[in-house]
């Protein structure tokens, strides 16, 4: 025993002798690696308070910090500029280079021309994110910070969303500067013409992700893009201004997300002349008069020529459900969909319990989500089908009222549903209760390309200020 305890201890004298091997005489691996990946580690990975105290780590790590690529997140509250000035002289301490600021304001206007004489420093000539959460407090047609686009040559990520009042972005057209590196654009509540909007889009040479949400000033969205990816449209509520009639999407190879939404009148149009991988669609809604999916048209979510399919949409959307012989067509429209979400349903549903054979249902259907589930008979009746008819299912969740959400309610709709006459013996049945059960989804999760399903991420966040529906 004492030999292999004396043999243990030489092996490991030696092994930290060896230079590749730690502790090397007090350093470790880590530490070793080169400062520019040592600081993107600290700064990218690691909150700010945390990315700070790294300096206390040891001598090798106390200048990482103040060196290294800094995100920055600064929530201004107070509309006194003496503050709002103290807040950014935290930056000043800070040597390295910003690439991601994020700024949560709620000042006046006043404050508003100090943020852009501070975005115009040259401490971000090289950012690549810039976001602006802004709170005008009432003061209508402040400007976006004309400083905001002198970022532009380095930019990769530009997020602008007012939560009162609309923002207003610079009239000239010739204003707009070029983006050659921006890949994600959020605006949301903000007034643009058509125009400068277009011809935003066409500086933006390399956009993967738009969302454009409750914006004034256009009726009409026409996007072109060899790169665009992730494409979200809503327009403003009960605004004039920001009636949205139509959108047009002529060439996008690359498409994969398309989420439209009409909360105003019931007279959108949607063209998507080019979109060959589109895999996720919605939520589509009776608003939408017409949808034109290249061969497939649809007048008020009723498919005109049911001999016209669409395979490479794996995810749908449906705001509302008006009766079941629609959600039949759209999935035979739609015969390769693998999850399904229904937000409502608005028929009667009496005795639907119908026998249907569908490729979707028979081979793909695997998960439906119903959203605002009541227990109504009208529902139950409705998501009877696909208990009875969808053969590989695997997983059916009911997002309810939490005041209603008990575990006696919960045993009481397994009853009503028939889940012993399931057509897919292994599918699970869960319910989850919330106060905010409805369509919605979230701007960021729209953009978010390292998420299959941005419906299913918004259902289980909460983010103010955020909502796109």
């Amino acid at each position: 025993m004492g030999m292999v305890t004396r043999a243990k201890k030489r092996r490991m004298e030696e092994e930290s002798r060896r230079p590749d091997l730690p502790p090397n005489g007090g350093a470790d691996l880590i530490s070793r690696l080169p400062d520019d990946v040592l600081g993107k580690i600290i700064t990218t990975h690691l909150p700010a308070k945390d990315g700070g105290r790294t300096q206390i780590i040891s001598r090798r790590w106390r200048p990482l910090w103040s060196l290294a690529p800094l995100n920055f997140e600064a929530k201004i509250s107070d509309n006194h500029p003496v503050l709002v000035a103290r807040t950014f002289s935290q930056l000043l301490t800070h040597k390295g280079p910003v690439r991601r600021f994020f700024l949560d304001s709620r000042c006046n206007y006043d404050c508003l021309s100090i943020i852009d004489s501070i975005l115009g420093s040259p401490r971000f000539e090289n950012l690549q994110e810039f976001e602006l959460l802004f709170d005008n407090n009432g003061h209508r047609d402040s400007p976006i910070p004309r400083s905001v686009f002198c970022l532009s040559p380095t930019l990769q990520v530009l997020r602008i969303c007012s939560t009162c009042e609309v923002l207003q972005f610079p009239v000239e057209t010739a204003c707009v500067p070029n983006f050659p590196h921006l890949k994600q654009l959020t605006l949301s509540n903000i007034n643009i013409s058509k125009s400068t909007l277009h011809g935003l889009l066409a500086r933006c040479p390399v956009l993967e992700n738009l969302v454009l949400s409750s914006n004034r000033g256009y009726h009409c969205v026409w996007i072109s893009s060899l790169t665009l990816r992730s494409l979200g449209i809503s327009d403003a509520w009960f605004c004039k201004e920001g009636k949205l009639d139509e959108i047009i999407i002529e060439d996008a190879p690359l498409l994969e997300r398309f989420i439209p939404c009409k909360r105003s009148n019931d007279d959108l149009v949607i063209r998507v002349i080019q979109a060959p991988k589109l895999k996720i669609l919605g939520y589509l809604s009776h608003k939408i008069s017409r949808l034109d999916l290249g061969t497939l048209v649809f007048q008020k979510l009723v498919p005109g020529n049911l001999s016209n399919v669409m395979r490479t949409v794996k995810i749908l959307a449906l705001d509302i459900a008006p009766d079941l012989s629609v959600v039949i067509d759209f999935l035979k429209c739609f015969p390769c969909v693998t999850k399904l979400y229904i937000a409502a349903c608005q028929g009667n549903f009496m005795n639907e319990r119908r026998s249907v054979s569908l490729e979707c249902l028979d081979l793909h259907l695997k998960v439906v989500q119903y959203i605002n589930y009541d227990g109504e008979m009208s529902e139950v009746n409705f998501i009877k089908f696909f208990v009875l008819n969808a053969k590989v299912l695997e997983s059916m969740k009911f997002v309810a009222r939490r005041d209603k959400c008990d575990a006696k309610w919960i045993q009481k709709q397994h009853k009503k549903l028939w889940l012993n006459a399931r057509a897919s013996q292994g599918a699970t049945f869960d319910f989850e209760a919330s106060y905010r059960a409805c369509s919605l989804v979230y701007m960021k999760d729209i953009s978010d390309l390292t998420t299959d399903d941005p419906f299913d991420r918004s259902l289980c966040r909460c983010i103010k200020h955020e909502d796109f529906h």
